[in-house]
């Protein structure tokens, strides 16, 4: 079955008749959900069209046609539009090869937050910069200059799954987890053609029983803000909210922030935080990008630079 396939029948197990208003008194049913003859008739298309569509022999679906699925299936948003995506796979262009970088404007800006932690992620959640009280945060236990190292810069889903300080830190996990395998899945239908996106959702299909089990659900979902709590081995528990912001100019790209409520107990422990991890005379931003000055904070000696890849 095809992608769109096993999508279309994950939405169509999660209905009962109730749902769509077939409910019938004595109604047994055998597998959950509405049937395929059933979700045909409300969404006004023929039976040997929907089962068509289903098996991935029509790739012309109309918007009609897909807005109609959409109403019966009550999907959201991003379901939505990534049953489009799957509907109709954008001819594979011509991917370039080279690393996603960091805009220089971007690493000033991260430099300069120093007391808010914040990262960048690329498309694939890779990690292609954080700025010190980020890497805190998150990684301590991680080389802070990881992210330099394009080949084998830090991924927040392989973190999140397979790395036993990443599992700790999060005190709810397993939300985290369903975050991520569903922007995954949103992911993977916006980029079909990207080798290295496919090749990280079969390594953590393979390492992680619950990646597994949860992508076989089919959520999707994209990343939105949030608050997450962490429980983290230094300073203790903090309560953050999580802001991301999509960059217009950089496809793909989001900055994550995290920020505490002023005057609370997170506040003063991740004042407490940054103090331990106080940046030295030449501290940086780490990133695949070559050496970018920052301006220091007023009152501060400090300098941040982005270091230059080997």
């Amino acid at each position: 079955m095809t992608e769109l396939g096993e999508f279309l029948r994950s939405r169509r197990a999660r209905l009962t008749p109730a749902d769509a208003g077939l409910s019938r008194p004595g109604d047994r049913r055998r597998v959950p959900g509405l049937r395929r003859e059933e979700l045909a008739q409300l969404a006004g298309v023929s039976v040997t069209y929907y089962t068509r569509l289903e098996q991935g022999q029509s790739r012309n679906a109309s918007d009609a046609v897909l807005d109609s699925l959409a109403r019966v299936l009550l999907l959201s948003d991003d379901e939505q539009a990534h049953m489009r995506s799957l509907a109709r796979p954008a001819r594979a262009a011509r991917r370039s090869t080279r690393p996603e970088r960091v805009r220089p404007a971007i690493l000033q800006l991260i430099g300069t937050m120093r007391d808010v932690p914040a990262l960048v992620l690329g498309r694939r959640t890779d990690v292609l910069a954080w700025n010190r009280l980020g890497h805190a945060l998150i990684a301590s236990h991680l080389d802070f200059a990881a992210p330099s190292q394009c080949a084998t810069r830090p991924n927040m889903a392989r973190l999140i799954l397979l790395d036993a300080h990443t599992r700790d830190l999060y005190v709810h996990w397993r939300r985290k987890v369903e975050d991520v395998v569903s922007y995954l899945r949103l992911a993977s239908g916006q980029h079909p053609d990207d080798a290295a996106l496919t090749s990280l959702i079969g390594e953590l299909c393979v390492n992680s029983a619950d990646f597994a089990s949860t992508w076989a659900r089919h959520g999707v979902r994209d990343c939105g803000p949030g608050r997450r709590e962490f429980r983290h081995p230094l300073v203790g528990e903090l309560s953050l909210a999580e802001e991301i912001l999509r960059l217009q100019d950089d496809p793909g790209q989001r900055l994550v922030l995290l920020t505490p409520e002023p005057g609370s107990t997170s506040a003063e422990r991740l004042a407490l935080l940054a103090s331990l991890h106080a940046p030295a005379p030449a501290d940086c931003v780490a990133s695949p990008t070559g050496s970018i000055p920052v301006p220091a904070p007023a009152g501060s000696t400090a300098a941040v630079s982005a270091p230059v890849p080997r």
